[in-house]
């Protein structure tokens, strides 16, 4: 099995290669790494993607909208780190949607490494399939069956303010049921306290 570095060296050689700058392909290197890490197909979907950029055109985005929509599909590497530069700002806008991607899988980690920066949960819908992004520390989806996606007609991205997921009488009970291993106080202890730390080793 190829490893997690090999896996970010070669993409950052490789996306050299193809023509992005050595900061870009750095970025990508690491993105593909956390795609793979995640079970997720990065390499299929980098190796597809760089087979037609010579050829196809993609659409580059520097400042990211609310609404984005372009006739050329946006290319998900410079998106992707325009995102990410942008991700303060862009976390105001609550939703955020982009009209006709090309290959968005490759957009999805930039996505998971931005809600670490902010960290939010991000929600990514890309046509009917479903990612919830946990602080780059997890991606649940819907997407099982792991085949390139080459364009995306519509992807929205949501961000989700933090809350608990319990009622605050679910934190009193367990909270009241922790209290069981509280120690109780006595003045034994209370002297034991008092005296910690006043003896002279020297």
């Amino acid at each position: 099995m190829i490893s997690l570095s090999e896996i970010d060296t070669t993409v950052k050689r490789a996306t050299k290669a193809i023509g992005f700058s050595w900061g870009i392909a750095e970025e990508v290197g690491k993105c593909i790494r956390t795609l793979e890490m995640f079970g997720l197909p990065g390499i299929k979907n980098l190796n597809q993607y760089y087979k037609v950029f010579a050829n196809k055109k993609f659409q580059n985005v520097s400042l990211i909208a609310k609404s984005n929509i372009s006739k050329v599909s946006y290319c998900p590497i410079i998106s992707g780190v325009n995102f990410l530069d942008q991700i303060h700002t862009l976390q105001n806008l609550e939703e955020i949607e982009f009209e006709n991607f090309g290959f968005p899988i490759l957009f999805i980690p930039f996505l998971s490494r931005s809600s670490e920066i902010i960290g939010k949960r991000i929600f990514l819908k890309i046509d009917d399939k479903e990612f919830l992004l946990n602080f780059n520390q997890s991606i649940f989806s819907n997407y099982f069956n792991k085949h390139v996606i080459e364009n995306a007609n519509i992807i929205k991205i949501s961000f989700i303010e933090n809350k608990d997921s319990f009622s605050d009488q679910d934190w009193q009970d367990l909270y009241k049921l922790s209290e069981q291993t509280f120690v109780e106080e006595t003045d034994e202890l209370k002297q034991k306290a008092a005296g910690a730390g006043l003896t002279d080793n020297d």
